[in-house]
């Protein structure tokens, strides 16, 4: 799966600036003019790292900033401050309420791509890695192959990114919706129940004549790839 980015900035034209590029860098990039609404995007769906303008109407940059660290959820999600402010003392402001980094307007695109793409390194290794594995299930990203102890298995698009998904974040268990929002798209509307059906197939296809299933299904909350986290989550 692409890195999630959200940008929280009220300029159009800036916003589109950004969006372009960073969707030319192959990320995936959602958008907010207003820091209220940004709020409500980041509780629904936190995105892999945040690019967060400090003058917003509705709720500041700042004040979004403090909240995020606030919460375990967010606490470690990669923030870059955008800002007119270059003074030593708001650049300091911003790094202090949790900001990993800050860009003073206006700024060079390289160079954003590139704190970009430092900020995901550190924070989430998995999400740029070239092949993903767990156990003896292997995902190469530049070849889009997949295999399970050596044995090349043949994934739909739709099985393919659920796997990628889940090897960026095994251990962790998610629900339909979740599931639906970040493998589908926030923007496309289909039944949770669709979830279900393209579970059962990988399964099929991942475990033909085996009794071990890396995919769980965690009772009352969704899937989870790593069956001991599963079981205890039961």
């Amino acid at each position: 799966m692409m890195p999630r980015i959200l940008i929280v900035e009220d300029e159009a034209a800036l916003t589109l600036m950004l969006r372009y590029n960073l969707e030319a860098a192959r990320y995936a990039v959602d958008t907010a003019t207003r820091g209220d609404e940004a709020e409500v995007k980041l509780r629904e769906s936190p995105p892999d790292l945040l690019i967060l303008d400090w003058m917003l109407p509705g709720v500041s940059g700042i004040e979004i900033c403090r909240r995020l660290r606030a919460r375990a959820q967010t606490r470690h999600m990669p923030i870059i401050m955008l800002t007119a402010r270059g003074e030593e003392s708001e650049r300091i402001r911003g790094l202090a309420t949790g900001a990993d980094d800050y860009i003073v307007k206006p700024f060079s695109v390289p160079e954003l791509l590139a704190r970009v793409k430092g900020l995901l390194r550190r924070a989430s290794p998995e999400r740029l890695a070239t092949v993903l594995s767990y156990g003896d299930i292997e995902l190469d990203r530049e070849k889009r192959r997949v295999a399970r102890s050596g044995r090349p298995i043949d994934l739909g698009p739709t099985e393919y990114r659920l796997l990628e998904f889940f090897l960026e974040h095994p251990g962790r268990v998610f629900s339909r919706e979740q599931l639906l929002d970040s493998v589908w798209g926030r923007d496309i509307y289909i039944d949770e129940r669709t979830v279900d059906v393209h579970i059962g197939r990988l399964r099929k296809l991942l475990n033909p004549g085996r009794e071990q299933d890396p995919i769980r299904t965690v009772r009352g909350a969704g899937y989870a790839l790593d069956d001991r986290f599963a079981k205890a989550a039961e």
